[in-house]
């Protein structure tokens, strides 16, 4: 049997239609979609369907409906007889990595990511914090950089290593501008700033963490069914405390997604990106350009997966 790994893309994936191809053809996903609206009490499907776009783009309604959409697929891929044999998401994907190893209940972590997301919205005033990402320059430099800045009173951290050559650095407005004239002189190839609404995955979000973790203790963890590669850690995570720990930490910490892609590359024949997109599929490439990707996305897409899979 072939051995596949889901990966699961995170904020920045959405777009107006995710989802609905699968809604459409599905008794259980559209079940799956009923329930969450009453969980989340948001038109999620409208959202999702019609749009705005910008409505959608908001944290707290980006971070449920790209879960919601992921969850879908995965139900979708183990009524194929798909199982995965590890997984991985990155940022809030990591909790549609939980959903699949059955950690998390689907609707325990549409709750936890709505709140997540209005938490981390509120953790620093709006148009203050910014995030950009730098292509072309080597994490050692990126990281002297962001420290130098940040002992001058604006902090910036690495938050994101996506794939060797694009790093994402988070902070205050000022920090990240600062940083990105700085990567520029020290020779980025380029410094493109991000479309989001706060310095995710710095540590201007432990306040939003210290908060989420209340949040996160009433809610039932399981041991994961498969391993789980942490964001934080980079390392495979089946424990529920263990998994508690690094939910917290993995707010205001950097996601070590090519780290992640690294130590499971070897024990997997395809990396299968589940959920909008193909964001995922792209830095994995990077990462090594001999693995084999698919990106179910669609019911083309899944077919075209399930030919490769099955044959």
């Amino acid at each position: 049997m072939k051995r596949v790994a889901f990966v699961y893309p995170g904020q920045g994936s959405q777009e107006v239609g995710m989802g609905k191809g699968f809604y459409d053809e599905n008794e259980n996903v559209k079940e799956l979609f009923d329930q969450a609206e009453s969980i989340l009490n948001v038109p999620i499907k409208k959202l999702m369907f019609e749009g705005p776009q910008e409505e959608l783009t908001k944290t707290e309604h980006a971070q449920p409906a790209l879960l919601l959409t992921s969850a879908a697929i995965t139900e979708v891929l183990k009524k194929e007889g798909v199982t995965p044999v590890m997984a991985a998401g990155h940022s809030l994907g990591e909790y549609s990595a939980l959903v699949c190893a059955c950690a998390l209940e689907a609707s325990d972590a549409l709750r936890l990511v709505q709140k997540r997301g209005q938490l981390m919205e509120e953790a620093y005033p709006a148009g203050k914090g910014a995030m950009a990402a730098v292509l072309g320059l080597d994490e050692e430099i990126i990281e002297k950089v962001a420290a130098d800045v940040s002992e001058q009173g604006n902090i910036v951290d690495v938050a994101n290593f996506n794939c060797p050559g694009q790093i994402v650095i988070s902070g205050t407005k000022a920090g990240v501008e600062t940083a990105s004239e700085r990567l520029k002189e020290e020779g980025a190839k380029r410094v493109i700033p991000l479309n989001v609404s706060g310095p995710f995955h710095s540590r201007l979000m432990e306040p939003a963490s210290e908060k989420f973790a209340r949040h996160l203790k009433e809610t039932a963890i399981k041991k994961a069914e498969i391993p789980v590669y942490a964001n934080v850690t980079a390392q495979p995570v089946q424990n529920p405390e263990e998994i508690y720990d690094l939910l917290v930490k993995q707010i205001y910490s950097p996601v070590r997604f090519s780290e992640s892609v690294e130590n499971m590359m070897d024990d997997v024949d395809a990396f299968v990106e589940v959920g909008n997109g193909k964001v995922l599929s792209g830095l994995i490439r990077k990462v090594n350009r001999r693995t084999k990707t698919f990106a179910v996305q669609d019911p083309e897409s899944l077919q075209k997966f399930l030919e490769w899979y099955k044959g």
